[in-house]
């Protein structure tokens, strides 16, 4: 495909996936594509991080194992793209394919769940929703810390679950989404400081923190411009607070868009916050108020559905621009 062809069939995967997901019927019957990825991830694990070796061992075989995951996907991935670019009807089941790697609508449903929980259900549900889509304890959030949370993890999932793919796919085509989506998952699985996987799954969260820094910072620039479109967002108070407060958050790419969407909206984001037991300190992203609600939280899916539109906007305008 040329440049303006992969940017097309993007396009069109994005709007498969806004408009159908990934329909449960079809994950009970045979999974999804990150879950395959997972039991791969898995597999390499268990085979290869053995509790016996010494540090740099573990550390060794885990970039062993992250370069056969990204060998075996990126492979696979582009056999499939090389042999629907050869057939009849091609460009719909490469969009079909990636359509599947992108997570616009599941994200929106998950987040809205929260804020409907907040207003119909209560702190219990709410918290219970919430803990589908946060890493920490929800017993430990009050109303507010559960608006807050739902609104963090939105943030972050816009760069990661979205932006983040179609950048990808953008640069390498299907093979770059599915080795993108590869290296993520990684991450999420083996890429924490627990004893078992702190060595193991080293090169992992390194590589992760990598391939995500591009999405993160085009995120944040693409709710400053969403925020133009939107009622009620702020640019001054995106651009003012991604200058001061992004750097400051203990991870190098999700305070790009948290701190975007806090001075957005007005909202102060992130702070200490609690992992099972574990009291984690960080910066605070946004100098605006605390007590987010379930309004809030709306505000921020209209925010950063406008950023979606700019961004499918932004890749229609180029791919009009591409020769060929």
């Amino acid at each position: 495909m040329t440049a303006a062809q992969t940017l097309f069939v993007l396009v069109g995967a994005l709007a498969l996936e806004a408009t159908f997901g990934y329909p449960d019927w079809l994950y009970q019957r045979i999974g999804h594509p990150v879950s395959w990825i997972g039991r791969f991830i898995s597999f390499l694990d268990k085979k290869l991080n053995r509790e016996t070796d010494s540090s740099q061992v573990r550390r060794n075989k885990g970039v062993l194992a992250l370069g056969i995951l990204i060998v075996i996907t990126g492979v696979i991935a582009w056999a499939l793209e090389q042999f629907f670019d050869h057939v009849a009807f091609g460009a719909f089941f490469i969009a079909l394919l990636a359509s599947m790697l992108i997570a616009s609508r599941s994200l929106y449903t998950h987040v809205e769940d929260v804020a409907r929980a907040l207003d119909q259900y209560g702190l219990d549900d709410a918290r219970q929703a919430v803990g589908r889509i946060v890493g920490r304890n929800p017993k430990t959030l009050d109303a507010h810390g559960v608006a807050r949370a739902a609104i963090e993890s939105l943030a972050e999932n816009a760069s990661d679950g979205i932006v983040a793919p179609v950048f990808w796919f953008a640069i390498l085509g299907l093979p770059g989404l599915v080795v993108y989506k590869a290296i993520n998952t990684a991450d999420s699985m083996i890429g924490h400081r627990t004893p078992r996987h702190e060595a193991f799954g080293w090169a992992s969260a390194r590589l992760d923190d990598f391939v995500n820094l591009p999405a993160s910072r085009l995120t944040a620039l693409l709710l400053a411009l969403a925020s133009i479109f939107t009622p009620g967002a702020s640019v001054a108070g995106t651009l003012e607070a991604v200058a001061r407060d992004a750097s400051k958050h203990r991870s190098p790419n999700a305070g790009w868009p948290e701190s975007a969407l806090a001075g957005a909206l007005g909202l102060k984001l992130n702070g200490p916050k609690v992992y099972g037991e574990t009291r984690v300190e960080d910066a605070y992203m946004g100098d605006g108020k605390r007590d987010a609600t379930a309004e809030d939280i709306r505000a921020a899916l209209r925010l950063t559905t406008t950023a979606w539109g700019v961004m499918v906007g932004s890749l229609l305008l180029i791919a009009i621009i591409l020769p060929g």
